[in-house]
């Protein structure tokens, strides 16, 4: 049987249906975060809107200050580019952390180039060599079933979700960033 793999925005839709409303997400940089906006604009979404390969490490910052579950959702590019946040989620491993890794093999958001992860590079053999629960999916189904499992377990688990290079034609986010930063700020206040 031949699995298609999901498109990125199909994958955030799950993450949203599937959260209430304490959930706290960071979304990565360009078009995932408009795929995000698009979907459900929320004050608890942190839209990266620069700083390419710093989700996952913006998450783990939040996850370990505050008691809200964090869902940062990143791609295999981002996180080829920033390796070492793998073993330093692994290192502090908190809790309350579930790190999406859509990987479609692409550096979506500047034209679809190929990463290494479509040839030799494994991303769930990475995140368990440095300590963490790691999980691949190959479909929407797979993958939802893994979300719903990690929202509801008290540790730190990374789901890898194999995508599609695709990009919905989504607007800009038209909230200036630094209203979208200080509401987030006040909405994640304990």
């Amino acid at each position: 049987m031949i699995t298609m793999y999901p498109k990125r925005i199909e994958i955030i839709k799950k993450i949203v249906e599937n959260i209430g409303d304490k959930e706290i997400i960071v979304c990565n940089i360009g078009i995932p975060s408009k795929e995000l906006y698009s979907i459900k604009d929320r004050e608890r979404n942190f839209y990266m809107l620069g700083s390419m390969g710093l989700a996952s490490s913006i998450g783990l910052g939040l996850a370990l200050n505050c008691k809200d579950k964090v869902i940062a959702i990143d791609g295999d590019g981002s996180i080829l580019m920033n390796l070492g946040s793998l073993s330093t989620i692994g290192y502090m491993n908190p809790k309350n952390y579930i790190l999406v890794i859509v990987d479609n093999s692409a550096y979506g958001s500047t034209g679809n180039q190929k990463t290494h992860t479509g040839k030799n590079a494994d991303l769930e053999k990475i995140a368990k060599g440095c300590g963490l629960e790691a999980v691949t999916t190959h479909s929407l189904e797979e993958f939802e079933k893994e979300f719903k499992k990690a929202l509801n377990e008290e540790r730190c688990k990374v789901i890898i979700a194999k995508a599609i290079p695709y990009n919905e034609k989504c607007p800009n986010i038209e909230i200036p960033p630094v209203v979208l930063k200080y509401r987030f700020m006040e909405a994640i206040k304990n």
